[in-house]
């Protein structure tokens, strides 16, 4: 009897043995056991995959928000004295000639130094930033940060010798907005016994959390003049900053950059800093790619015991339908199909699971953190101060295609296992 592919009775047919008992030669355990792997596998790749790329973007959003794009040196060069320096004293031309580039959002000189904090009586080593206040408003991650106490217009103000600090420092030195600061420079004032220490008290007047722990930590900024005094780099900066419009290719315009800057410049862009690190990132979801897709294996290879065991119980009943006429592709295609849905409705229970805990990843982990006493996630190693996780189309579809696909592979063996048993074989002992 030949019909079309899929018809309705074999749909039928397959519907009833995937609903049959044990007592009538069903394997309803293995049917559950195997929808239940295939399920809790895809959830665990759509929620990996979910969480990769949520971290992969949180962590350049907040390199990207709260440092340069490029960083513009000055070459070793020799001074009259005879010391080597690599202050830039052409700050203002360059950072003009380097703002005009296309593609180039915003160029600021820079004067940075690691200090000694004191407050409360408490000490924390942080990084000074010496930068003018106009070009601290066009730091996305500081001047709209996640979280700000103080106001950042005071930053620079006249007559305020005062500070912004991140909120990291600010708890270590348990110091917040109006509190005085006192910065402990090794290179301080020249004397003819040496140099001697630089001592100086700062108000705090803005506090802000960038996000990622290791700038909220060690992160001061200060007023550019006040910067250069402080330093004894009067004249001089240390850095050109510059962010363009498109950091993802920032390798491109940093020719342009270095021709703008002049000669003896060298440049470093958040890829040559952070480029290891991502590096490590591709390398990890490539292989934790490969690992869950083999979970995802594992669960369909239950498909196959369970279609193997359906084959044996009712080797009477492929008998007797191929007897009345059923063709061995209406038998392959009715044992695909009991295979075939298990895939299918264990894909989209995981689906819905992996989006639902991607989407609602916030309370389901504060939940077990606070469960676990708040050990769950330590900001001071992952750098970061939440799991986060980003649903992206082309991962679910990557989870259901890979999901269906070993889904249905596998079911063909014992389907065509089914397909070619003899209805005498079948038959001969009933």
């Amino acid at each position: 009897m030949r019909t079309a592919p899929f018809a309705r009775f074999e749909w039928m047919i397959a519907w009833r043995y995937l609903r049959a008992k044990r007592a009538e030669g069903g394997v309803s355990v293995m049917t559950w056991i195997s929808l239940v792997g295939i399920t809790l596998a895809v959830f665990a790749l759509i929620a990996t995959l979910a969480v990769r790329t949520g971290f992969r973007e949180e962590f350049v959003d907040t390199i990207l928000g709260a440092n340069a794009h490029v960083s513009l040196y000055s070459a070793q060069y020799m001074t009259e004295s005879g010391a080597m320096s690599r202050d830039i004293v052409d700050f203002e031309e360059m950072t003009d000639r380097v703002a005009q580039v296309p593609g180039v959002i915003r160029a600021a000189p820079l004067i940075k130094g690691q200090v000694m904090a004191s407050a409360q009586g408490n000490t924390s080593g942080v990084e000074v930033f010496g930068i003018r206040p106009d070009d601290l408003m066009t730091i996305p991650r500081v001047a709209d940060p996640q979280e700000s106490w103080g106001d950042i217009d005071r930053f620079g103000a006249e007559g305020v010798p005062g500070i912004a600090i991140g909120s990291g420092v600010s708890r270590e030195l348990q110091a917040t907005v109006g509190d005085v600061v006192q910065l402990i420079s090794p290179n301080g004032v020249k004397t003819a016994f040496g140099t001697s220490p630089r001592v100086s008290n700062y108000e705090i007047v803005y506090v802000f959390t960038a996000g990622r722990y290791d700038i909220d930590r060690t992160r001061v900024y200060m007023p550019f003049t006040e910067a250069q005094t402080y330093f004894n780099q009067e004249g001089v900066a240390d850095e050109i900053e510059v962010m363009v419009e498109a950091p993802e290719r920032v390798d491109a315009l940093a020719p342009s950059l270095l021709s703008a800057a002049g000669d003896q410049v060298l440049a470093w862009t958040w890829r040559d800093a952070s480029g290891a690190f991502l590096r490590a990132l591709d390398i990890e979801d490539n292989v934790m790619f490969v690992i869950l897709s083999v979970l995802v294996l594992i669960a369909a290879m239950n498909i196959i015991s369970g279609l193997i065991m359906l084959v044996k119980n009712k080797g009477r009943d492929i008998g007797i339908l191929r007897t009345i006429g059923l063709t061995e592709g209406a038998i392959l295609r009715v044992f695909f199909i009991c295979g075939a849905m298990t895939g299918l409705i264990g894909t989209v229970l995981g689906v819905i699971l992996g989006c639902a805990f991607a989407i609602w990843i916030d309370p389901i982990f504060s939940a077990i953190n606070y469960f676990s006493g708040g050990q769950a996630w330590d900001p001071s190693i992952r750098g970061i101060y939440a799991l986060p996780a980003k649903l992206q189309l082309a991962d679910v579809l990557s989870a259901v295609a890979l999901s269906l696909g070993l889904s249905f592979i596998v079911t063909i063996f014992p389907a065509r296992r089914a397909a070619r048993m003899s209805p005498v074989e079948a038959l001969r002992y009933e």
